[in-house]
């Protein structure tokens, strides 16, 4: 730049009020963004830069005039993270000639949304692979609602509707479907889909999907994806609100970071990609995540998923939390099977549906031999251990049916399999649970062919299991309680 421009350019950023840079960006041979750098600074700006990287870093030797000669003139990532996003808006308004504002969260960064503003600059440079921008911000503790809000009708329709879909009376999942093939559509996308994930289980799970023509089952391709990789976009995802791959300079950049994502990406053909974190509570509770969208309106991808994401999370947040009142109400925590409160409310539903249209069912109740004498001899932390041992074993061989924890030592199963499947699966648990020392059940079990009486079937069921528990005692007396 020559300093007869610098001085112009410099006198004209120093009128703005808000903190102001020049961006010299530069295209490469393939038409791709090279290098972006600070060209020109305003007062303001080196104020800003001051207070928020300087005076807070007591390893700085950075002096306040100093700011000038450390920045103009440098590559933006000498001070900034690199962020793709960043990147292509500057590289827009450079070269498209686009005016652009965005509105981005970056308060994990620096604990601030920040308003970016990018206009072209109507000036020659000396290298034809040059071209320039001006970049001005606004920083808000919280999120200004009308900032965020501030889009194209089209979008902002959009955005509405789909909050409209998600409001309605519909099921979370029919709601989450539904919003989900509209973006996909609105974002001329391959494939669009939302998911969830815990942390503490590293577990995630697909909430919706959409792909076009129906040419791909998105669930069974996730299947195959182990938890690592999802993992590894919360630290992409750090430093920006979005992760936007749009041609294959994106995706070497990512893959310097996520190599083994890149991978499973090329695997599958995305070659473009959209990836939005849900945040509840300035924590990742899961991700929209889009393929292959449509490059002629990727400003209109970026501003759609970003908002319609900011409303997405409130919904899943809302659906986790609900799931884990389910969960905790219906679950027994220690072994992981249905707890009493969950059987009574089954046994009544059922009753009610078997008295009105009978159907063969069968019952049984399995209750711990011997738990008593080891939580007298070997302590109750040992009793836990045989408790969450014996409804493992439960799980694994009624795994489609419902296990119940009726008591502390009471377990109950409710099965539609044939008479003759479940005798085998009985059988099975005999195998498994004959150790007198450790888990051993006494058994009850009853099959109802055709009278639908759910709770006659359950009491003859656990007169049964008395009487195997007999058994038991009469062979083991030293066990008895």
């Amino acid at each position: 730049m020559t300093n007869e421009n610098y001085q112009k350019l410099k006198s004209f950023v120093n009128m703005i009020p808000t903190p102001s840079v020049i961006m010299s960006v530069e295209k490469l041979a393939d038409g791709s963004c090279g290098e972006v750098r600070f060209e020109v600074i305003n007062d303001v700006f080196k104020n800003d830069y001051y207070e928020i990287f300087i005076k807070p870093n007591e390893n700085s030797d950075i002096a306040y005039d100093e700011i000038e000669s450390k920045v103009e003139g440098q590559l933006y990532t000498l001070h900034l993270p690199k962020e793709m996003n960043f990147e292509d808006i500057c590289f827009r308004a450079a070269w498209h000639k686009d005016y652009i504002t965005t509105y981005v969260d970056t308060t994990r960064m620096y604990g601030f949304w920040t308003q970016d503003i990018l206009n072209p600059i109507a000036i020659e440079s000396d290298d034809p692979s040059i071209s320039y921008c001006q970049f001005s911000y606004t920083l808000n503790k919280e999120m200004d609602s009308g900032k965020f809000a501030t889009v194209s009708p089209d979008i902002a329709s959009f955005v509405i509707k789909s909050c409209l879909e998600l409001r309605n009376e519909k099921k979370f999942h029919e709601s989450m479907e539904i919003v989900t093939r509209e973006l996909r559509e609105y974002t001329n996308s391959f494939a669009a889909s939302t998911l969830s994930i815990d942390k503490d289980f590293r577990t995630f799970e697909i909430i919706s999907a959409d792909v076009a023509d129906n040419s791909l089952d998105i669930r069974k391709a996730f299947s195959a994806v182990p938890y690592d990789i999802i993992e590894s976009w919360e630290e992409l995802v750090k430093q920006t609100n979005s992760i936007i791959i749009k041609d294959e300079h994106d995706m070497a950049v990512v893959e310097e970071k996520a190599p083994e994502w890149v991978k499973t990406l090329r695997d599958n053909g995305v070659y473009r990609l959209c990836l939005v974190p849900f945040m509840h509570q300035d924590d990742i509770i899961g991700y929209l995540y889009i393929t292959n969208f449509d490059l002629d309106h990727l400003l209109r991808v970026k501003e759609t998923t970003e908002l319609v994401s900011f409303f997405l999370s409130s919904e899943v947040a809302n659906h986790l939390f609900l799931q884990r009142l389910e969960y905790l109400s219906n679950v027994d925590m220690l072994t992981g099977v249905y707890n009493r409160n969950c059987m009574n409310v089954n046994v009544d539903e059922l009753s009610l549906k078997l008295e009105f249209n009978p159907r063969p069912f069968n019952v049984a109740f399995c209750d711990l031999n011997g738990l008593k004498t080891i939580n007298d001899n070997d302590g109750h932390s040992q009793g836990d251990k045989l408790l969450v041992y014996a409804a493992q074993v439960l799980k694994e061989v009624f795994s489609d049916d419902k296990i119940f924890r009726a008591g502390g030592d009471e377990f109950t199963i409710i099965s539609f399999s044939t008479q003759a499947e479940f005798e085998k699966k009985i059988e099975l648990l005999r195998e498994k649970a004959s150790d007198p020392d450790w888990l051993y059940f006494a058994i009850g079990y009853y099959y109802d062919a055709s009278s639908g009486n759910l709770r006659l079937a359950m009491r003859y069921a656990d007169e049964q299991m008395y009487i195997d528990k007999d058994k038991f005692y009469e062979a083991y007396p030293e066990k008895r309680r």
